[in-house]
């Protein structure tokens, strides 16, 4: 039955033990156990598919990965500790030394420091793309480029990408498509549709949505998921049985917090536009934005993240922060409450100025991630912080 979004995070099918729970069970165990000799070594063989032992499998991270799975149209997947460990188990169980990726410039503060200061130690090489010249991505193509990675919404600019062309050009040259899906989740957006091999999300983000655990997921192609298990099983790197549990039962009510978020999120994008001491501002379903039509194509809403510059740059920026009151100083995303975030001097700060610049990220840009307070009450705070 081709259920619909909503029902397929809340349906999940699931073996139940001889007690029928109606909810899933907490399985907090480090090992599982066998019914003799035979049944331990053919488990070890891979003979039966069955629980071993919780660093590669556990039946709340299997939970987890089924749902993004059926969310995100992928055939398999594997879930991690954080966003950070899918986005370097995933790359690292893909890549020789030798090879060479290809990555959109505007990517999160740590990837570009996990290119710039670690694969190099290894002979993994890199070349960066502009986000709005996609023509010119073939050019920077090598023999040994093995992959093409990208965020969509970007991570701090709320930039967006054509999915579909990247798609086309890595199905051409053979190369794997690896998207992070963070800022949009599963529910705005499936890059699988347009042709990504691998979909990466951080869970810590609009999955759990309340600002509770960290965990991270990547889903796509089974013959790739398999390379990133069979890394991660020996790297260790999973996902806590705990925090499986608590993100399979917040994606049941995924639509329906995020549907708030782009709500709230478009409304005070709005009033922000209007406003005199802000120089420009960013939300993909703002007509305004300069990929506005490719947002429409791709995403069903623009997400809870807006993007804005305050006009007078660093020093104005700090008089906001300073008298922000209601909403939360903090580097988190997706989270029920509203955050505000100065790129420049927290998630990117170890970016060079210049390479800031390339990026988008000005002093004076500031990264609000649009929570489900009522609008009203968000917007009186922005307002009175900005003079």
């Amino acid at each position: 039955m081709n259920n619909k979004f909503e029902t397929n995070a809340i349906r999940t099918q699931v073996k139940r033990t001889e007690h029928l729970e109606h909810s899933v069970p907490l399985y907090l165990t480090s090992s599982f156990v066998f019914e003799d000799a035979e049944d331990m070594r053919a488990s070890f063989a891979e003979e039966k598919e069955r629980n071993i032992y919780s660093r590669y499998s556990n039946p709340n991270s299997s939970e987890f990965i089924e749902k993004v799975c059926q969310m995100e149209g992928a055939e398999a997947g594997f879930a991690f500790a954080s966003g950070m460990a899918a986005v370097f188990s995933t790359l690292a169980a893909l890549l020789d030394s030798g090879d060479h990726i290809l990555s959109a410039r505007s990517i999160f503060g740590s990837t570009h420091s996990l290119f710039n200061n670690f694969f190099p130690k290894w002979n993994i090489g890199h070349s960066y793309f502009k986000i709005d010249d996609l023509d010119g991505i073939e050019h920077l193509i090598t023999p040994s480029t093995k992959l093409i990675y990208a965020e969509s919404p970007t991570n701090p600019g709320v930039d967006i990408l054509d999915l579909e062309a990247l798609g086309k050009i890595a199905e051409k040259h053979k190369l794997i498509l690896v998207i992070d899906n963070c800022f949009a989740s599963p529910y705005l957006q499936q890059p699988i549709k347009f042709g990504a091999d691998l979909v990466i999300h951080s869970g810590t983000k609009l999955m759990d949505g309340q600002g509770r655990v960290l965990a991270g997921i990547t889903v796509g192609k089974a013959n790739l998921i398999d390379k990133v298990y069979r890394f991660s099983r020996i790297t260790g790197p999973a996902l806590s049985p705990f925090n499986a549990w608590v993100l399979s039962k917040s994606l049941e009510t995924l639509a329906l917090r995020v549907d708030r978020h782009c709500e709230n999120a478009l409304k005070l994008a709005e009033f922000l536009e209007r406003h005199n001491n802000v120089n420009w501002v960013k939300y993909p379903f703002l007509k305004s934005h300069p990929k506005y039509e490719i947002a429409k194509k791709q995403m069903k809403a623009g997400g809870c993240v807006v993007a804005f510059e305050l006009k007078g740059g660093l020093e104005a920026g700090k008089q906001f922060f300073d008298r922000i009151k209601l909403l939360s100083l903090s580097a988190n995303l997706g989270d029920s409450r509203s955050i505000v975030t100065h790129p420049a001097s927290t998630t990117h700060r170890k970016l060079s100025v210049k390479e800031r610049t390339e990026a988008g990220i000005t002093d004076g840009m500031v990264r609000i991630s649009v929570g489900l307070e009522h609008i009203d009450d968000i917007i009186r705070d922005i307002e009175q912080a900005l003079g």
